[in-house]
């Protein structure tokens, strides 16, 4: 898995039992779900054109809980390439001990902005994505 994004958590993420709430470990998946795709394509994250990447599944699991101030690690692989979709795996690490906060599997889609529908990854995309796997 290669580092993709880094964070730390703050008090105000935290929920009324102290720990980090779901909407902020979704945030920083999102946020590694960028980088991820500049890492894999040198995408630079601004609309590119008539095509963007879209989320259409997500499966996340909560292992360990994430206080505040806790340094956040995102760790990511591609685990399978389809027609139209990437599937990624995330790792969240807790950096102070190594322990795994969370994990995420996500299938994104490239889209077309303008017809609205999924569309079929280009050769030479298709092409970079294999060769990550």
């Amino acid at each position: 898995m290669n580092a993709v994004h880094q964070a730390v958590a703050h008090p105000w993420q935290c929920d009324i039992m102290g720990h980090m709430t779901t909407r902020f470990y979704m945030a920083m998946f999102d946020d590694a779900s960028y980088c991820f795709l500049h890492h894999l394509f040198a995408w630079n994250g601004a609309r590119d054109g008539d095509f963007g990447w879209v989320d259409v599944k997500h499966t996340v699991e909560y292992k360990n809980e994430v206080d505040a101030g806790d340094l956040l690690e995102v760790r990511a692989r591609l685990s399978k390439v389809g027609g139209k979709s990437l599937t990624v795996c995330y790792e969240m690490i807790k950096l102070a001990n190594g322990e795994i906060a969370a994990t995420l599997e996500g299938v994104m889609v490239l889209f077309d902005l303008k017809k609205r529908c999924a569309v079929t990854i280009p050769g030479d995309l298709r092409a970079k994505a294999l060769d990550k796997l």
